[in-house]
């Protein structure tokens, strides 16, 4: 596998899923194979016409290395559909905290009883 240097000439290989605060206090979550501070001066530059363009400044909160960028993209569309709740728990580390609110959602459809059907 190739190997490319961040700014600082540390070898990286993989990717990095990240959380951005938006100025309205909203978050973005996102993955990359560029240095970390490249992408948040990218994005704080209006480089991206996405979301984060009309919510500048942004600042980097929570970030993850993966070794393979397809395991970065999968956690990051995992996260995506995650609460506000849920989100704010992994930034701050709060692993009891994600374990509970994962089990707060709704039952898994196998796991879920039985309907019962009237009678016609």
């Amino acid at each position: 596998m190739a190997m490319r240097l961040e700014a600082r000439g540390r070898p990286v290989t993989g990717a990095y899923l990240y959380i951005l605060r938006c100025s309205d206090s909203s978050y973005y979550v996102g993955t990359t194979r560029a240095d970390l501070e490249v992408r948040v001066a990218q994005h704080n530059a209006g480089l991206f016409g996405g979301y984060t363009a009309t919510r500048r400044p942004v600042a980097l909160i929570f970030s993850q290395h993966f070794e393979s960028i397809t395991d970065a993209i999968e956690t990051e569309r995992q996260v995506k559909g995650w609460t506000r709740a849920k989100k704010e728990a992994l930034i701050r580390g709060d692993w009891d905290r994600l374990k509970l609110l994962a089990r707060r959602g709704r039952p898994h459809p196998s796991r879920r009883a039985a309907s019962p059907r009237s009678s016609g």
